[in-house]
């Protein structure tokens, strides 16, 4: 298989580097860019043709809710995982009923995000 082409959406660069360090320490994926906020996470994506969208929830311009609604309206193919601080039901629900493919909390990245996007990546 190729390998996973993940864009990354989050407007604290230190914790997008982050992202992009974890996942580059494994073979499987290629990190195509690092979007600042939702508009940009949606222009890079028709452009850029990822596998797979990480979304921060909370980002400026567009939040990450409306950038994953646009996302599944003009790529429905498109898996697109939230990735956020917040474990609250109602941003959860929010987030499924936006069209994300799933949810991961930032304190639980380490153990989760890898297993999450090959998951996400093999649904779609």
């Amino acid at each position: 298989m190729d390998k996973i082409r993940v864009l990354i959406a989050d407007d604290h660069s230190l914790f997008a580097q982050a992202l992009q360090a974890i996942l580059g320490m494994d073979a499987r994926f290629e990190i195509v860019a690092l979007a600042k906020n939702g508009s940009q996470a949606v222009e890079y994506a028709e452009s850029l043709d990822p596998d797979v969208v990480l979304m921060d929830i909370s980002m400026p311009v567009l939040d990450g809710f409306a950038a994953t609604k646009q996302l599944h309206k003009k790529q429905p193919g498109l898996p697109v995982l939230m990735i956020t601080g917040s474990n609250s039901r109602g941003d959860v629900d929010k987030a499924r009923t936006s069209g994300a493919a799933g949810y991961v909390t930032k304190d639980r990245i380490a153990g989760e995000l890898i297993d999450a996007i090959v998951e996400a990546v093999e649904k779609s």
